[in-house]
Order: C-alpha cells, then structure tokens, then sequence
C-alpha cells in the first residue's frame, strides 16, 4: 500500500505504555484488600504517585486530548503513523460517500494502548483484539495484536492491518446510520444480528479498499493480504484452532468463508447498498 510515512493524525491518541500497572481501571479488583491494612494505605499512595509522575513525563512530550491521553504528536514511531495514515484515509473515504447523499460524516479516534485501558464501555483488555467502543465513537488497539496476527494466524502485509481499522471504522459507520441496534435481531448463532453487524463491517472495510484502488493506493499483494486477514479471524479458524472443535451455533464474527466472501463484495462492488447483510438470505 502507498501511505505518506510522515503522516501524523490529529485522530490519533497514543495511551502506550498506560497498562493495567498504571491505569487504576485495572487495579479496582485490589482497592478493598488495600484499605484494609496500613501497609495497603502506603502500596496504594505510591501507585498514586507514580502514575501521576508518569504522566507528568508522558503528558510533558507532546499534547493531550481532553482526558489527558498523548495524541499523535507523541506517535512518532512507523508503526502509529501507518495506524494514523489508514485511520485518516479510511474516514476521508466515508466523508466522501456521506457527502454523496448529502450527509455530513462524524469522525471517530483511534487509541493505541498497551495490555489495557479504561473506555466509554469499561475497561478494555488487549486479549479481546481490537474493538469499537459506540460509547465514546473510538476505536482501540494494542499493536501487539498485529504481531500475533502476522506470526500466529499468518495473516501478513500492510494491508492486512488496514484491513482491521477499515473492519472498526466500518463499526463507526454502524452506529452513526444506526444500524448497530440490529445486532440483536434474528439472533440465532451462524446466521444471528451479531455475524451479520461483523459481516457488514467487513464489506465496509471491502468498500474502503475498493477507494484506494480508484485512487492508486494498491499495490501487488494487498487485497490478498486484507483477504487472508479476514479469513485468519474467522470464528470457525480460531476456534479450530484454540479449542479444537467448530461450534457454528456460537459464532460471533462468521467463518472464514464468509468474512473473506462479504470483504470481497464490499471491494468488487463499492456499493453500501451490497453491504446489507441484514436483508441477505445467505450469508
């Protein structure tokens, strides 16, 4: 893919390096074992202390968005600036389209964390992957989970990790034309709201890279590296693989047959109409 390897978004909040040791969210659990003894008192004002030293020194290196988290002017390795490039040409496509039915696009933030983070849905962990909160519009993901999507579920290239933004950007898309509310309709396992939300995000994220063909953004091997991104999150793959046994009637995302097949649909026809899974018979 072509991306401006200087590019910093202003979407961009960078929470890296706040895990659970530094963000209370994560340490609730211990408060009442804490207060109950003097020795408590003294653990708990030194983690006070701490975390207000650490974010004194993190806060010192570059602005903060309203509450008080890094933005991208602190993101300046290559990884958080591909996040940031992809984050900004996935919404300037959807302004786009917005703009076409005369409709003005709401723009979501991206936030990179580290193991965990506090957010408008409580508090989110690295080990759930990637996620759209609808509470407070923001996507969130720990960078580690490109590491494990390359090195353990094969799924390699660039786009690849587009492809994920594009997916939660497309859950962006959902709240803001309301679809989200459908999630809980028809919702019976394979074929229930849950797998079809997800299989329209990924048609989303499909329509998205159908834009970045029309503008001379592809390059050789990308659309095959988002395909075999959304074929390696496919409930009926991971759970092969971590439980050894495929359960349909418990999927939440679609199999790996179906995510690759409504990505495709998005990108082959660039059309939010194709991307109705709501109204598809077959999924």
């Amino acid at each position: 893919m072509r991306w401006d390897e200087d590019h910093e978004s202003s979407d961009l909040i960078d929470r890296r390096g706040d895990g659970p040791a530094a963000n209370l969210g994560g340490l609730m659990w211990l408060l009442p074992m804490l207060l109950r003894t003097p020795l408590g008192w003294v653990i708990l004002a030194g983690i006070l202390v701490f975390s207000l030293f650490k974010g004194v020194t993190r806060f010192s290196s570059g602005n903060v968005d309203a509450n008080g988290s890094p933005t991208a002017a602190s993101a300046k390795d290559p990884e958080a600036r591909f996040v940031g490039f992809v984050l900004d040409d996935v919404q300037s496509a959807w302004a786009s389209i917005f703009a076409q039915s005369g409709e003005n696009y709401q723009r979501a933030k991206l936030v990179l964390y580290t193991q965990g983070t506090n957010t408008g849905c409580g508090y989110g962990e690295a080990a759930a992957g990637p996620f759209y909160c609808p509470g407070d519009e923001r996507v969130y993901i720990d960078l580690s989970f490109y590491h494990e999507l390359s090195q353990r579920l094969g799924a390699r290239g660039q786009f690849a990790q587009a492809y994920v933004i594009a997916h939660e950007i497309g859950h962006h898309i959902q709240k803001l034309t309301g679809t989200s509310s459908r999630a809980g309709v028809r919702d019976d396992g394979a074929s229930g709201g849950s797998v079809r939300l997800e299989l329209q995000a990924d048609c989303y994220a499909g329509i998205w890279a159908y834009s970045t063909a029309q503008r001379k953004l592809l390059e050789s091997g990308d659309i095959e590296s988002a395909i075999g991104a959304a074929a390696a999150v496919g409930d009926d793959r991971l759970q092969q693989r971590s439980r050894g046994v495929v359960s349909p009637e418990s999927f939440t995302h679609g199999s790996s047959e179906q995510r690759m097949r409504w990505f495709k649909v998005g990108y082959e026809q660039g059309s939010v109409k194709a991307c109705d899974t709501f109204k598809a018979r077959s999924l």
